[in-house]
């Protein structure tokens, strides 16, 4: 079955690497339907065409690009932001995920790694330039010393409980998959089922769930 193209809009205020970006995106077959130059008008396009992914820059001039983060994925449910920023400073990095992005890629990443990155994160994966992800679920760790035991959990499935360890851990969906012997489409119902039950929106906050309760250091369910 042939996969569904991703649907892109490039948000970033300088225009030759906003038109690069997506001339290049476009070139590699995905669907770029729109670009922005600020975060104004990143939400109202975004709104209008409904991307499946936001290249999101965090420097757009007089605006935020986190403040434009938190709206499109407050606003937008089915759209995911991946930042690409100049910045690899660990504040950036976890304001942004904090905004609610999928992911994080420094602009010194190849175009290989950008395409890559685009279509994981349209596939659900949490994506990062290497070093950021580990920074990430440390701060998680280092938050959740002291979790809150009192909170009610939702009621998961031993296989959702399973996939949830091993999202804990840092692994891709394709990953997950082929440790568990199920297919991709079946880790990625899972996850979406478990984001449902937990009222979270991306995989991120997923893996920040589990590690606040603990689950990144049991044994994952190996059934197949």
């Amino acid at each position: 079955m042939t996969q569904p193209t991703v649907s892109v809009m490039v948000v970033d205020d300088h225009p030759m690497w906003r038109d690069g970006v997506a001339r290049d995106l476009s070139e590699r077959g995905f669907d770029v339907r729109a670009t922005a130059g600020g975060a104004a008008a990143a939400l109202r396009i975004a709104r209008t065409v409904t991307p499946d992914v936001v290249l999101m820059d965090l420097n757009l001039g007089e605006s935020s690009g986190v403040a434009a983060t938190w709206q499109i994925t407050q606003e937008i449910p089915g759209t995911r932001v991946l930042v690409l920023s100049a910045s690899g400073e660990h504040n950036d990095v976890l304001e942004a995920v904090k905004a609610g992005a999928s992911g994080y890629l420094v602009k010194s990443a190849s175009a290989a790694e950008l395409v890559d990155a685009v279509q994981r994160t349209a596939d659900g994966d949490a994506v990062f330039t290497p070093g950021l992800a580990g920074l990430v679920l440390g701060e998680y760790r280092r938050m959740s010393a002291t979790p809150d035991a009192s909170a009610q959990a939702p009621q998961l499935t031993d296989r959702e409980t399973g996939v949830l360890r091993l999202v804990a851990k840092g692994l891709t969906a394709r990953q997950i998959a082929k440790k568990l012997g199920i297919s991709h489409r079946t880790v990625e119902n899972h996850v979406q089922s478990t984001l449902r039950k937990l009222q979270l929106h991306n995989r991120v906050e997923l893996a920040r769930y589990a590690i606040e309760h603990g689950l990144d250091n049991g044994e994952e369910d190996e059934e197949s």
